[in-house]
């Protein structure tokens, strides 16, 4: 599966009106519009919280860590993980991301 994700800049916190206004192809989930990766925080944030997300299928999560791994070479964010299943998962591997 390749990546949907495309760089679109937005540094800092993102309000409910920036959220709306982010083009889908920057969201790891993009047909849900979750976890808006517009920098190395919010990447590493989308890491984080991959197995939080709820209301997506393994198909979604699929493309998602496949978006993931896109905006973190993009914004030279290290993931140690090879699959989404291994996310939020213990022990943790040593990515310090999460």
């Amino acid at each position: 599966m390749t990546s949907t994700w495309k760089p679109h800049e937005k540094h800092g916190g993102l309000t409910d009106k920036d959220k709306r206004e982010l083009p889908e192809s920057v969201f790891a989930f993009p047909d849900k519009r979750k976890e808006p990766m517009t920098d190395a925080g919010h990447v590493r944030n989308a890491i984080a919280r991959f197995d939080q997300v709820q209301g997506v299928t393994d198909k979604e999560r699929d493309q998602a860590f496949q978006n993931i791994l896109a905006a973190a070479a993009h914004y030279d964010v290290e993931v140690a993980e090879t699959n989404w299943r291994q996310l939020g998962k213990l022990p943790h591997t040593p990515n310090p991301a999460h």
